[in-house]
């Protein structure tokens, strides 16, 4: 089973907003709708423990500094394919997006051809309001937006 773990940051102000990427290479590059993930990534839980994957995975796709923290642990999410995403939260609202270098990797393309071109993990990093980010992620991460919702109002945001 594959485990990942990842960053949601989040900011308040008139609306809840979240930091999500948009996933490079080609399949994704016309895509908008479920196109758009959380910075995260693989991990094995027996060698490393979540949060430090999950920041070692914002470093690397980013190319960023996660902000200090303080962290907390969301949940696990399952995705439909068995995948499990453990994500942590923190409040973001001074995290700059200057600087950003988006970590690479290498892929057969044209399918078949022989070929192998790199991509950008992630092609774009945006702020975006909570409710957009729905639709805008990949499925398996919709649910994070629930329990992220669920936090800052038991926090009194």
């Amino acid at each position: 089973m594959t485990t990942s773990a990842g960053i949601l940051l989040y900011r308040l102000g008139p609306t809840l907003e979240v930091l999500i990427a948009h996933m490079g290479g080609p399949f994704w590059a016309q895509k908008d709708a479920g196109a758009w993930s959380i910075p995260k990534g693989e991990f094995d839980e027996g060698d490393e423990p979540a949060l430090d994957a999950a920041q070692r995975e914002f470093r690397e796709e980013l190319g960023l500094e996660p902000p200090a923290g303080p962290y907390a642990e969301l949940g696990t999410f399952a995705y439909s394919s068995g995948k499990r995403v453990t994500v942590f939260i923190a409040d973001g609202p001074g995290f700059s997006l200057d600087g950003l270098v988006f970590g690479e990797f290498e892929l057969e393309w044209p399918p078949r051809s022989g070929r192998t071109a790199r991509f950008p993990e992630v092609d774009r990093v945006e702020w975006t309001g909570a409710d957009a980010a729905r639709d805008r992620l990949v499925t398996g991460q919709r649910a994070a937006l629930d329990a992220l919702a669920e936090h800052v109002a038991s926090a009194g945001g």
